[in-house]
């Protein structure tokens, strides 16, 4: 096959390998011992949050609340790589299910991240202490993005196996799944490793598109199986993290990259499980990230969630936003601004409280247990 037909078909998004699974009806459906079809998760507060309706309790988790900042997590990670420990899915489990325990949060987020996919489809990648995700080779060419290696339904059961372990564990407690969005998943690809602006990417985009939209789209289908493989398997929610959007304009983002979002929440959206979007530093994208089809957005530290409810026109159910600088601070002052957030988010049809990016590792967890029982002490009236 030459380069020219297969970026042709990774555009046309007909890549052997990245098909559905066989395991989800005609219809889309969920199989009927899914948690939220068998009465675990769809009454849960989360997920009546994100549909919009009145939880019994006021709904938290945090981004990054499963890692750093737990001491249980560290002894379970003594000697073991960030990736293995992702593959893993006996470990992947305990550690997703660390902070439940802990903080009483209302929700799981799986344990993994936005590499594993390429990992998984045989792209060299790791991560690497004090620096992040680093390619054995950027993908900077259409004869690079014509190499890249297909991602396999087969290939995604360490993770699947890692889902079913921790909702088996959860009962009631909904889990969330996750996946790096395509632009951020593809500016790590071009980079090769993280980057503060971002320039690969963007370049890419105007100077040579068509390369850009195939390894956007490349990257949307792994992405979209990556998420399908834990929805499937027990998932309850799924998000889709941008790390990395905030560097675009508006315009850039819409045109080339909101398809490709669109394009890897196709995968998922028929399950009928709440989606939701999240970036950083993404005030001026949020209308566009809405407009990718999702559920819930999410809201970073720098924009009041009032703000954002109306430049969404109270469309959408709202998650976040509490600023993660403030949890070393004094609890008067966090209390504060937490209950602030909660008034902030007041109008909107929904609101799940979060932080406006992930937990830093310095924090100190009881800091974060106290929080909780602050946010589920408010009545949700």
């Amino acid at each position: 096959m030459t380069a020219c037909r297969y970026l042709l078909r990774l555009i046309l998004g007909t890549i052997e390998g990245m098909t559905p699974s066989p395991a989800v009806s005609a219809a889309g459906t969920l199989a009927a011992d899914h948690p939220l079809m068998d009465g675990r998760t769809a009454d849960s507060p989360l997920i009546t949050a994100y549909r919009g309706g009145k939880p019994s309790r006021r709904p938290v988790w945090f981004m990054r609340q499963a890692g750093r900042s737990l001491p249980e997590y560290l002894k379970v990670r003594e000697g073991i790589a960030m990736l293995d420990s992702c593959l893993r899915p006996e470990l992947a489990s305990e550690i997703t299910l660390q902070p439940v325990r802990r903080h009483d949060v209302d929700a799981g987020i799986f344990f993994s991240d936005i590499v594993i996919p390429l990992k998984l489809a045989g792209v060299g990648v790791d991560i690497v202490p004090g620096v992040g995700p680093v390619l054995d080779k950027p993908v900077r060419t259409a004869a690079d993005v014509a190499a890249l290696p297909k991602l396999t339904w087969e290939a995604l059961e360490p993770i699947r196996e890692a889902v079913r372990l921790t909702v088996a564990e959860l009962g009631k407690t909904p889990l969330i799944g996750f996946a790096g969005a395509p632009f951020t998943l593809a500016a790590y690809m071009v980079e090769g490793k993280p980057s503060r602006d971002h320039l690969g990417p963007r370049t890419m985009m105007h100077a040579d598109p068509e390369t850009w939209n195939a390894l956007a789209n490349w990257a949307a289908d792994a992405s979209g199986l990556f998420l399908r493989a834990q929805l499937e398997a027990g998932a309850s929610a799924g998000q889709l993290f941008d790390s990395w959007a905030g560097s675009l304009g508006l315009a850039d983002y819409q045109r080339f990259v909101a398809a490709a979002s669109s394009r890897a929440l196709d995968h998922v959206r028929q399950l009928g499980a709440p989606l939701i979007h999240f970036g950083t530093g993404t005030s001026e994208l949020l209308v566009a990230m809405r407009d990718v089809g999702v559920d819930v957005v999410g809201v970073d530290y720098r924009l009041p969630l009032d703000e954002a409810n109306r430049r969404l026109g109270g469309s959408v159910p709202l998650q976040g936003n509490i600023d993660p600088a403030l949890l070393s601070a004094p609890w008067d002052v966090l209390e504060a601004h937490v209950r602030q957030v909660i008034a902030a988010g007041a109008g909107a049809p929904g609101h799940v409280l979060n932080l406006g990016h992930g937990v830093p590792p310095e924090t100190d967890p009881d800091v974060l247990t106290r929080v909780v029982k602050l946010i589920h002490s408010i009545s949700p009236e």
